[in-house]
């Protein structure tokens, strides 16, 4: 007999679209590459979120009882230790993505007061922008934090408002690039010129080989998250035949709209008009687009320049209030979900007691201000580190690209070990060749880190080195935390045991 509410494709397939699709990463892809991302995003759909998603769905039908999550899927293939410092830097790229996005996120709020971004005008007391900015990301952190460890994550609930606002703001953005195409007469804001205009990019900064190549890093962070579907195996009806199916079919779905979305991006926005000038930054490039889409509709309808002004005006707030909105909710969640996760899924004779101590409300308090103090020392540093407001973004970007990118190297690599483990009990497989196996772990490893070498090396030729320090320091950092971290408990049990051999023998 069938169990109640399994999972059929449709709904994961849904559940899969909804976890990794980001209209934002669009914004940031043409802002980077024009439409020359698109091939990008086609060979990382092909050489990544496909093949490694397949792997996940193996680990999560075999684990599917651990509660660990990664951690369990690495501990059980490669030993606990290399799975702790794993684990640690997929944590490490939840606090990154915190320290990007806590600095990040007052461009939709103030976008969604006065209508466009006025971030780069803002300072006070002699600060300049960034600075401002930097406070103002660091009361956000430590507000989030007060409020998430007296267990107030029901406040979390505004998330699911913001994906409406999300889905809404897709929904406009194709209606309103479809009217404009018509309002034109078929003309595109951003002209093609054959096969050149897919292939090469109207960013100076997007030339060479290896920044070209480096943009990969760009389309694996726009398809992460397929880890955590892995999960969900056990809810699954018929689950070897409904994972494979369902991650297919969402791959296909989400290459295509991803590819068409920064496809329609050039019906409203010329890349040299828009896009070429100072005031954009990856930050704002969202509301810029957005703020665009509505003035080139009000444009095609004949309005005047001041009602032009005012729907563009009226799009760009409206994303940013989604945005906002959005943001406020995944934040109540990120500031505990993953460390609690981590922390309560590990062995706990890694952590001192209070790292695993639970307060009333069942938060790691402890493990959370400590993880806060990190964020803010982060964001102290890189919003304090004098660079322009545009490397100032990129900086929060690249840092988050690689850092979410990086913990994929382990569990891509420990796949090999997981399938040569002979005690395990597998519910459906579907790499069954092992040599086919090996291959083509090896090409997904060596398309990550093509990715992750050369956006590091990309920075160091542009003699750029603050960008290229922030750029790896995160996994570096967290990576080598973790290493010393085990080194100090292991030489403590060790003590610990000594002590009690030696009061034995006495």
């Amino acid at each position: 007999m069938e169990k109640p509410h399994q999972i059929k494709t449709s709904g994961l397939v849904l559940m899969i679209i909804s976890t990794i699709f980001g209209f934002a990463n669009t914004t940031v892809a043409y802002e980077q590459m024009g439409y020359a991302s698109i091939i990008w995003y086609v060979l990382a759909a092909v050489f990544f979120l496909l093949p490694s998603s397949l792997m996940f769905a193996e680990y999560g039908a075999t684990f599917k009882d651990a509660h660990g999550g990664i951690y369990s899927w690495l501990a059980g293939s490669i030993g606990e230790e290399w799975a702790f410092i794993g684990t640690f830097i997929w944590l490490s790229s939840w606090i990154i993505w915190m320290t990007s996005t806590a600095s990040k996120v007052w461009i939709p709020f103030s976008t969604t007061l006065f209508g466009h971004d006025q971030t780069q005008s803002w300072g006070i007391a002699g600060l300049n922008s960034n600075q401002v900015i930097g406070i103002l990301a660091i009361l956000w952190i430590l507000t989030i934090t007060w409020f998430a460890v007296r267990g107030m994550d029901s406040i979390a609930r505004i998330a699911s408002i913001g994906g409406i606002f999300t889905i809404l703001l897709n929904v406009i953005f194709g209606l309103a690039s479809l009217m404009i195409l018509y309002l034109n007469g078929g003309h595109f804001a951003q002209p093609i010129h054959g096969l050149t205009s897919f292939i090469q990019s109207p960013n100076p900064q997007f030339q060479s080989p290896i920044t070209l190549i480096s943009f990969i890093v760009y389309a694996v962070f726009a398809y992460a998250g397929t880890e955590s579907m892995g999960g969900v195996t056990d809810n699954m009806d018929r689950p070897e035949k409904t994972f494979p199916r369902g991650l297919i079919i969402s791959a296909l779905i989400i290459t295509l709209a991803y590819s068409l979305t920064i496809f329609l991006w050039g019906i409203s926005t010329n890349w040299q008009r828009v896009l070429g000038n100072n005031q954009v930054n990856l930050g704002n490039i969202t509301y810029v687009l957005m703020n665009n889409l509505g003035y080139a509709l009000g444009s095609g309808l004949h309005l005047s320049g001041t009602g032009s002004a005012f729907l563009g005006s009226l799009f760009a707030r409206f994303a940013g209030l989604g945005m906002f909105i959005g943001y406020v909710g995944s934040f109540f969640v990120l500031v505990y979900s993953p460390l609690k996760s981590f922390i309560m899924g590990s062995n706990p004779n890694f952590w001192p007691k209070r790292m695993t101590q639970l307060n009333q409300k069942g938060m790691p308090a402890f493990a959370m201000w400590t993880q806060a103090a990190v964020v803010v020392v982060i964001i102290f540093f890189v919003s304090f580190g004098g660079s322009s407001a545009q490397q100032f973004y990129v900086i929060l970007t690249n840092m988050g690209n690689i850092s979410t990118s990086f913990p994929y190297l382990f569990l891509i690599a420990a796949f090999p070990f997981f399938k040569r483990k002979r005690n395990l009990q597998r519910p459906f497989e579907i790499y069954t060749n092992r040599r086919w196996t090996d291959i083509i772990v090896g090409v997904v490893l060596f398309v990550l880190a093509a990715g992750i070498g050369f956006t590091a090396i990309a920075p160091v030729l542009a003699h750029d080195y603050e960008t290229a320090f922030w750029t790896v320091i995160g996994p570096i950092f967290f990576g080598f935390v973790a290493w010393a971290f085990l080194q100090y408990q292991n030489r403590k049990k060790n003590r610990a045991q000594n002590l009690v051999k030696n009061s034995d023998n006495e």
